[in-house]
């Protein structure tokens, strides 16, 4: 293995020990209640350190959905139709509970995605990042108006989908019991996308 190979692997180890040992913290006594130089120390590196890695607190957990930022503009390209090829990812992921999809009830997830979503903070930086990925999907889809309008829709379908699935989760349900109407309803959603953006069909 050449020598930039294994400083990058430390390089990504450090992130997700980081991003780790911040969001157990979070977790255990509340975004607002922990501050930087804690996770710095519990995590044994400088506070200088933790933000050559991670510049802003949000980013420490928002970092675990980082990559899937470019996911569906990469989708839209694997065919044969860009929505055919979203709505098959999708259904994919909720067939493996993939956590992007809401349809996970390990109690990790859960605890991850209560903070997530009952933090104000990090659900502006989640806004953020889903911008960003809406925009790289209307690249990915032409970068006119139409796109953009497609992406948005296309965006706003699959984060509704999800934190539908998620809240039922979070009440108590299980996974087997919100499977089979989480499957419904995408195919319902995608069926409507499909409808209002036939060139995307």
């Amino acid at each position: 293995m050449s020598e930039p190979g294994l400083r990058e692997r430390k390089r990504q180890r450090t992130f997700q020990v980081l991003s780790d040992v911040a969001i157990g913290l979070f977790v255990e006594k509340g975004f607002d209640a922990v501050s930087v130089a804690e996770v710095a120390a519990a995590a044994e590196v400088s506070k200088p350190t933790l933000f050559r890695y991670f510049p802003a607190k949000e980013d420490l957990v928002l970092h675990r959905i980082a990559d899937h930022e470019g996911e569906p503009a990469r989708v839209a390209g694997e065919g044969p139709t860009p929505l055919a090829a979203l709505r098959r990812h999708f259904l994919a992921g909720l067939e493996k509970c993939d956590p992007v999809t809401g349809l996970n009830d390990d109690p990790d997830v859960l605890a991850f995605h209560t903070l997530l979503y009952g933090t104000p903070a990090l659900v502006a930086r989640l806004h953020t990042h889903l911008e960003r990925s809406e925009a790289a999907l209307a690249e990915a889809l032409g970068d006119d108006l139409d796109a953009r309008l497609a992406a948005g829709q296309i965006t706003a379908v699959q984060r509704v989908l999800a934190l539908e699935n998620w809240r039922r989760i979070a009440a108590g349900e299980r996974v087997a019991d919100v499977r089979e109407d989480a499957v419904a309803g995408a195919e319902r959603a995608f069926g409507v996308l499909a409808a209002g953006l036939p060139w995307l069909a």
